[in-house]
Formats: structure tokens, sequence, C-alpha cells
């Protein structure tokens, strides 16, 4: 399967793909582009990829959310010119129970973001350009995570569901 995409993404293809009469829960996420960088107004993005390396990373990734939460997972992530708008990253993860789908849809994300080697490149509406670190986004300085930006201080980093009573993977 390849993971890099220089066509739309189809997220209902993805839930589709993972999904089977025993796995009752099905956890999407789909990434699209925004309008807004750190203060500016962005026209347009760039997603460009270390291509075998890229898709060997992403295989890593969705073979660890399958042996350890039990589920199944499709990724695919553009490539190419996107405009606001247009979905970027797309993940679908199905699993018996909405814990593990959870857990594992959380986890694909993440590990994209932080291990595969592609790049943004943003096109912003005063004409200038900027190249955007993935592993950055989200965080103010110091480490603190802006929660503006839909990150979460102090998350579990080991994506174990943190209310061991079943509730869901975040503890609410």
């Amino acid at each position: 399967m390849s993971f890099l995409r220089d066509e739309p993404l189809d997220l209902g293809r993805l839930v589709g793909s993972v999904s089977a009469p025993e796995r009752g829960a099905v956890a999407c996420f789909l990434g699209v582009v925004r309008d807004h960088h750190e203060g500016k107004s962005v026209h347009r993005l760039e997603y460009s990829a270390y291509g075998p390396m890229a898709e060997a990373e992403c295989g890593r990734i969705v073979a660890e959310a399958r042996a350890r939460w039990d589920a199944y997972v499709a990724l695919e992530h553009r490539t190419g010119v996107l405009e606001v708008g247009d979905a970027a990253v797309a993940i679908a993860a199905a699993a018996p129970h909405r814990n593990a789908a959870f857990a594992a849809c959380r986890h694909v994300i993440e590990e994209v973001k932080r291990r595969v080697p592609i790049w943004k490149r943003e096109y912003y509406a005063d004409g200038t350009v900027g190249w955007v670190d993935p592993t950055q986004t989200g965080r103010r300085a110091g480490g603190q995570v802006d929660r503006r930006a839909g990150g979460q201080a102090g998350s579990n980093s080991s994506l174990e569901p943190a209310d061991t009573t079943g509730q869901n993977d975040w503890g609410v």
C-alpha cells in the first residue's frame, strides 16, 4: 500500500478499507489546510517527502498501531501543492472497541508528524514563503503546548487509556 498520494484524499475509501463486522468502532482524523499559521495568512502550501523513507516509516507506524491496539489502520498523506481547505492527511482506525480505535488513530497522526520525512512549505498572502517544522506545531516557547492549536498539556505520551474503567483514552 502506498501512503503518499499526489491526488485528493478520500476518507470514505479509507474507512471502507478498515471496516469489518467484528470492528465496532472506527475513529478518523482528517487534517486540512488552514488559512493561517502563527498570525500569517496562508494562501496555499506544498508538501514534499523523501518517498522511500516516508513510505517505510508510515508502514512501521501503522504496524505499531495494529500490534499495540489490535486496530486496523489506513493512512494517506498528500504531497504537492494544496489549497486552503484541501485534505492533507487522512487516517481511519477500526477496532472492536472505541478506546483502541481512538488511541490507534491518535498514535498514528502524532508519530507521522514526529517521524516521517514530510516537509511543509507555506505560501503566505504577503508573498513570503516559510518552512514549517511539524514537531513544533502547536507548541509555545519553553515546550508548553498551545491549547489554541489543539495541543494537550500534560497528555499521556504513551497513549494508554488514562481511565482504565473504559470511559475513553483521555480520561473524560
